[in-house]
């Protein structure tokens, strides 16, 4: 029997935060107080990431319809950013490439919309072999039926669905150091 518990274990290695189509067209159509914490979330992972030298990658739906990556999670300099037309991120041979390039083990995933990109690219993921982590509170869809759909079929395709402080302290692994301090920090300030 195989040991299960191995598939909800989020490593610090091989980890690549993938924040799919935060983009200043598609924001309006949210919720403003979910998305508000969604927006929050996602920075103090973008913020993580810097302390822990986690690879980011950030797409866009077809942003000249749908404009770019909102000011506040505007990609990072040395991440990768990938244009897409694509609901998946993976139908897109540049996001496959940049996986492979970050030395890709885990994926962490957060973004929007939770039932059509995010859902799809969680679906192509795991096709692709890599274990998939799903940020429930850094993911949002227009409305709540969607987003509670989105999660447990996520959960029956067999992602791992995950919060941001569950994920940040499974990588820390201890209270130890400055990563601890600089990572509860975060958490504090948001």
């Amino acid at each position: 029997m195989t040991d299960k518990r191995k598939q909800f274990w989020l490593e610090r290695k091989g980890t690549v935060l993938v924040v799919v189509d935060v983009q200043e067209r598609l924001t309006p159509a949210m919720r403003p107080e979910i998305f508000t914490k969604v927006t929050k979330n996602i920075r103090i992972l973008l913020d993580a990431a810097a302390t822990l030298n986690l690879p980011v990658i950030t797409t866009e739906q077809y942003p000249a319809g749908l404009g770019h990556t909102i000011p506040e999670l505007a990609p990072i300099p040395d991440g990768d950013l990938i244009e897409k037309t694509s609901f998946s991120c993976c139908g897109e041979a540049d996001f496959l490439e940049a996986l492979k390039r970050q030395e890709a083990q885990q994926i962490l995933l957060v973004g929007m919309e939770s039932h059509v990109c995010v859902f799809q690219t969680l679906l192509d993921l795991l096709g692709h072999g890599y274990p998939v982590h799903l940020v429930r509170n850094a993911v949002c869809s227009q409305n709540k039926t969607d987003y509670l759909t989105a999660l447990q079929n996520a959960s029956l395709a067999g992602a791992t669905v995950t919060t941001v402080e569950m994920a940040l302290f499974q990588m820390l692994r201890h209270s130890r150091g400055p990563e601890f301090k600089a990572i509860s920090a975060l958490i504090k300030k948001h």
